[in-house]
């Protein structure tokens, strides 16, 4: 299996110099992988930043590197934006997860009306927390190069005021519009999820003012789990950005 790991405080880098992997990732690399003296895998910064590095020494929490190729990645166009509404048990945890790995590149937790969990006084700084370890180690998991960012929860008004030059994509099986017959204008998508009890009538409302457009994916109801990541998949294949 290959070996990706993260290290958040890598700047830059060039061919032949050495760089430590310490702290978590490294006792997870020495301990949990057992990675060993000329073995070779990937590390990245998260931002772009790829690297091919071989493991010259190995101690129970760190690993001395040689830095063999270097690599900026690009971010993929246009961007989208997962808006998933807070919802009961981990289900929008495991929305999160499986749209990190199908590329998604911001997050933005969503208070909605009828979302059971609600995150308010110190859950918000958990919660926040928690969704930023998830997309970072599904990030590791997927092999990306850039971590998606885990924004503060809005309610519906902050939502539509942060998003002025956007395609806002609202999933709702009221829609009129197949989400494969949208052809976004905007460098950036955001793609709308509600919660188990669905987006309310006044909910939608505030999004067609804003220009959003409500679209569908089919007869068959997703889950609030599953429905961002499917719509996601969708526009990879529609944008090419896969």
């Amino acid at each position: 299996m290959a070996h990706f790991y993260i290290l958040e405080s890598l700047e830059s880098s060039t061919i032949g110099s050495e760089v430590v992997l310490d702290g978590s990732e490294g006792k997870h690399a020495a301990t949990v992988s057992r990675v060993r003296p000329g073995e070779t895998f990937t590390l990245g910064n998260g931002r772009g930043l790829v690297l091919e590095v071989e493991a010259e020494s190995v101690s129970k929490d760190c690993v001395q590197l040689r830095v063999l190729q270097v690599e900026n990645k690009e971010r993929l166009h246009p961007e989208i934006l997962l808006v998933q509404a807070l919802a009961k048990t981990d289900r929008d945890e495991r929305a999160i997860e499986a749209a990190t790995e199908l590329g998604v590149d911001t997050v933005i937790p969503w208070a909605a009306s009828r979302s059971i969990s609600k995150w308010e006084g110190p859950k918000i700084e958990k919660g926040i927390a928690r969704w930023s370890a998830i997309v970072r180690e599904a990030s590791k998991q997927s092999i990306r190069p850039y971590i998606p960012q885990v924004h503060p929860p809005v309610t519906t008004a902050e939502l539509v005021k942060m998003l002025p030059a956007a395609d806002i994509v609202v999933l709702d099986p009221t829609g009129d519009v197949p989400l494969s017959s949208f052809n976004p204008t905007s460098h950036q998508i955001a793609i709308i999820v509600g919660p188990e009890g669905g987006i309310t009538e006044t909910e939608l409302d505030t999004f067609r003012n804003a220009g959003a457009t409500i679209v569908t994916m089919g007869n068959n109801i997703l889950r609030t789990s599953t429905a961002g990541p499917a719509a996601l998949a969708i526009m990879n294949a529609k944008l090419g950005r896969c």
